[in-house]
């Protein structure tokens, strides 16, 4: 059969018409298209994708390697091996006090990102609104859309390190507030919460009937002040779905290794569309993970913590040197510095940067509101690519002064 060449044409230029109106109005990622820019050009530092430097642990590649030559390469339990859901049940209890029971509270999924959207679909009913502390992880507002919700954001500032404050929460709570999406240790801001901050959240927490999603996955990343979960602030976990994985402090961002802990009803809704839409994890991941909290994967994550800690001082003192106004990170990976001062907006700066200093990083206002005017900066990156990132960033403010 041949084919008129002019209706194929035409078929496809009309094939958008398909599209689902909301997905053909959600943006790209603002932190893909700059890392699409630079990864074929070797002579770009990017200080741009949040992901460790550092290669899984040997050990931790070798149970996974062992796994497959014995031949483990089916289908686990649809909510994760047993084995691994009791080793996160008591990481979780020795490391930040939340107790769940592992079979019946956590499910193992595909990245953290998976348990989001999971929680988010089981609880979304269309018009709901789901408030965000911004700046944030970029993902929340677009998940929280094509699940029929409305993002709601809360802006924080520098002022107060960018921690989500009762007043803010409050002012933004409507009688269609439903979810309450919490991501301390911040990305992108490094900001943490600690018990006193949370307080007075839960309260309102409580008062409003909110359910809340705490995105944790850099809650081993923290620089002085220990992690606190949001779980386990009294009264809070029933009301709480906690959200980790193995990417960031493990270093294991490509296995896509993330779990959800909550009650047993949301639980149970949760794996209802994971069984329909994943299946289960990958096994080999599963193994992997499980290694990962044994005792030599957890000091190899505490040795990765104190390089991060060391690369993270270098960084915030290199650009307050500089002259950009930089707020101490408390946790995470990241430095959230001020461009302010240039009279750049957070794109043009980061283009420019790009371009003129070959270093990428991204522009804050992808982040949401609070965003315009600062630059999210990786210190995931040897110190070598960061002091030369310093150096060059230093030459180009120089030049912006200059005029």
């Amino acid at each position: 059969m041949i084919l008129d060449e002019g209706r194929v044409t035409e078929h496809k230029k009309s094939m958008e018409s398909y599209l689902a109106p909301l997905v053909r109005e959600i943006a790209p990622s603002g932190i893909r298209k700059f890392f699409d820019l630079v990864s074929a050009n070797k002579d770009i530092i990017t200080l741009g994708v949040g992901e460790p430097d550092f290669v899984t642990p040997w050990h931790v590649r070798e149970a996974c390697v062992y796994s497959l030559e014995r031949g483990r390469t089916g289908y686990t339990s649809n909510a994760g091996m047993p084995e691994l859901r009791e080793a996160i049940g008591r990481y979780l209890e020795e490391s930040f006090q939340v107790k769940y029971e592992p079979l019946k509270q956590i499910l193992v999924t595909v990245g953290g990102s998976e348990a989001i959207d999971l929680a988010l679909r089981a609880l979304i009913v269309p018009g709901d609104e789901i408030l965000i502390p911004e700046p944030c992880y970029i993902s929340y507002s677009p998940i929280t859309a094509i699940g029929g919700g409305v993002p709601i954001g809360i802006e924080t500032t520098s002022e107060n390190g960018f921690k989500l404050t009762a007043e803010a929460l409050e002012a933004k709570i409507t009688p269609k507030s439903k979810v309450l999406i919490l991501c301390y240790p911040s990305n992108p801001t490094g900001a943490i919460m600690t018990y006193e901050d949370w307080l007075p959240i839960a309260k309102v927490v409580e008062k409003h009937d909110l359910i809340v999603i705490s995105d944790e996955i850099y809650a081993e990343l923290t620089y002085g002040e220990k992690h606190v979960s949001f779980a386990s602030i009294p009264g809070m976990k029933d009301r709480t779905v906690l959200v980790s994985g193995f990417s960031k402090a493990f270093a294991m961002t490509g296995w896509r290794m993330g779990y959800a802990c909550a009650h047993e009803d949301l639980i149970a809704a949760m794996l209802k569309i994971h069984q329909y839409t994943v299946m289960c994890a990958p096994v080999m991941g599963q193994v992997a993970a499980l290694e990962a909290l044994t005792t030599n994967g957890l000091e190899e994550k505490d040795r990765m913590m104190e390089s991060y800690n060391q690369r993270r001082r270098l960084v915030v003192q290199g650009l307050r040197d500089i002259g950009l106004d930089c707020h101490e990170p408390q946790g995470a990976f990241y430095a959230f510095p001020s461009i302010q001062s240039t009279g750049l907006s957070s794109d043009d700066f980061a283009q420019r940067l790009l371009v003129e200093a070959k270093v990428a990083a991204v522009p804050g206002n992808v982040f949401g509101l609070g965003g315009d005017g600062f630059l999210r900066c990786s210190y995931a990156t040897s110190v070598a690519q960061l002091t030369e990132a310093l150096d060059r960033i230093g030459r180009f403010v120089e030049k912006l002064k200059k005029g």
